[in-house]
């Protein structure tokens, strides 16, 4: 049975590293907010009995908070842009 286990992570983990190969770091930052929510809310909600809603829950508010780590991200990595592109021009 071990093995099993094994194997399923195995296969889960190579799945999830090749599939996020070439999505940009918002959907990357979404996707993994996505799956570390859908995590918790399932490890919360089997506690009160309800593992699915949880993790459904999880994933939504994960999701939601991997979107804003994206973009803000993004937004620094844009200011970063312009302000080289700034300091070249004034030279």
């Amino acid at each position: 049975m071990a093995g099993k286990w094994k194997t399923g992570f195995a296969c889960v983990a190579l799945l999830a590293a090749t599939g996020c190969a070439d999505m940009s770091d918002k959907q990357r930052s979404t996707a993994i907010g996505a799956g570390a929510g859908a995590l918790g809310g399932a490890a919360i909600g089997s506690f009160a009995g309800s593992a699915g809603w949880g993790a459904l829950i999880g994933a939504g508010v994960g999701a939601a908070g991997g979107l804003a780590v994206g973009q803000s991200r993004e937004n620094e990595r844009r200011a970063y842009q312009r302000g080289v592109e700034t300091g070249r021009s004034q030279q």
